[in-house]
């Protein structure tokens, strides 16, 4: 794999494809579970001020470039990141690459039980030979005590999914993963946040002409502006002027 470093990160430089092909290759590693993580300029922000998630993407076996940010940053410092590979791309990708393969099972771990099983009916329209094996709703915590940690763990233990899908927000499902990672006996594990609300039609994403201009998240923060303008009017800035600060540093050390 080809990385670059963005903000300490290591992030992927590869498209969409090579990344699912990545991941789908570790279905047939016999080692330990595996996770991605998608970086965008709010999580790399949050991440300077929660150290378990600095460490949980640090760790991760793969970070891809969900976010126009990121793009825009790569291009800043010289790299060459060209394309976003968002969470939702990884997640259709993966469940189209193991349908009707040994690998095809699945597990969705977080939302409500409504969601989860809007989720269950959409798998069997879109990806009829992808198996669900078993869905899980924890409470709304912001962090799960032992015992309940301990009930997670056998449901997926006990289904043996080849996919745990982890729908539970960032940066508590990265936590969460990098927590638990060592006991997780599935080869391929996705935080994927908000794609459990798309999916199942809860929420929908913005029309493809604003993906493809890189301008998402506008549609998105005029409907829920409430829940989405410190990460636009905040994190973006910050970011931006973390990159900058990035590349003088290099500039100087040249």
């Amino acid at each position: 794999m080809t990385t670059e470093e963005i903000l300490d990160y290591p992030v992927s430089q590869m498209g969409l494809q090579s990344c699912l092909d990545e991941i789908c290759s570790w279905v047939h590693d016999p080692g330990p579970a595996r996770y991605f993580a998608c970086a965008n300029p709010h999580s790399l922000v949050v991440a300077r001020h929660d150290p378990q998630f600095r460490q949980a993407l640090l760790n991760a076996d793969l970070i891809v470039p969900d976010g126009v940010g990121i793009l825009l940053a790569s291009r800043l410092l010289g790299g060459d990141i060209h394309a976003r590979v968002t969470g939702t791309d990884l997640f259709l990708g993966i469940n189209q690459a193991l349908s009707a393969t040994p690998a095809g099972r699945c597990f969705f771990l977080g939302s409500t039980p409504d969601t989860l099983e809007k989720i269950r009916l959409r798998m069997k329209e879109r990806f009829p030979l992808m198996e669900v094996v078993g869905c899980y709703s924890p409470p709304f915590v912001p962090e799960f005590d032992a015992e309940e940690n301990e009930r997670i763990l056998r449901a997926i233990h006990a289904a043996r999914p080849s996919v745990l899908w982890v729908g539970l927000t960032a940066p508590k499902q990265e936590k969460w993963i990098h927590a638990h990672i060592h006991r997780l006996e599935v080869p391929i594990v996705g935080p994927i946040g908000a794609v459990f609300d798309f999916f199942s039609g809860q929420v929908h994403r913005s029309n493809p002409i604003f993906q493809r201009l890189g301008l998402e998240w506008l549609p998105r923060l005029l409907r829920n502006p409430r829940h989405l303008w410190k990460r636009t009017l905040i994190s973006a800035p910050v970011f931006l002027w973390l990159v900058m600060r990035q590349k003088w540093v290099v500039a100087f050390m040249r």
